[in-house]
């Protein structure tokens, strides 16, 4: 990146997303590393949970709408949503979730 660049890693904490990037503070909340300025304050949301709501409603909101008023057609329309199936006639069918649960799956 150019020096200068600003890096919001918003998963830091899950782990982050960004190989340089290091949980910060609200005290400290900012290094530079390569001449590109880093921030990785953990769960961001929680500083302004009203406005972080209006924006995970606003976000979600067309896929709750998708899904009720298109059921399980609403997974063959939009392959997002197909991504998000997790059990399926009392199976597990995501690959992610069977592998973190091999017990469950038959």
């Amino acid at each position: 990146m150019h020096p200068g660049s600003v890096l919001v890693d918003v998963a830091v904490d899950q782990g982050g997303c960004i190989e340089t990037l290091k949980p910060t503070s609200h005290s400290n909340p900012v290094y530079v590393e390569s001449g590109v300025v880093h921030y990785g304050v953990p769960n961001m949301p929680g500083a302004v949970p009203w406005t972080a709501t209006q924006a995970l409603n606003n976000s979600t909101l067309p896929y709750i709408l998708e899904l009720a008023n298109n059921g399980l057609g609403a997974l063959k329309r939009d392959a997002s949503l197909a991504k998000g199936l997790n059990v399926q006639q009392h199976q597990l069918v995501h690959p992610a979730v069977k592998q973190v649960f091999p017990d469950l799956v038959p």
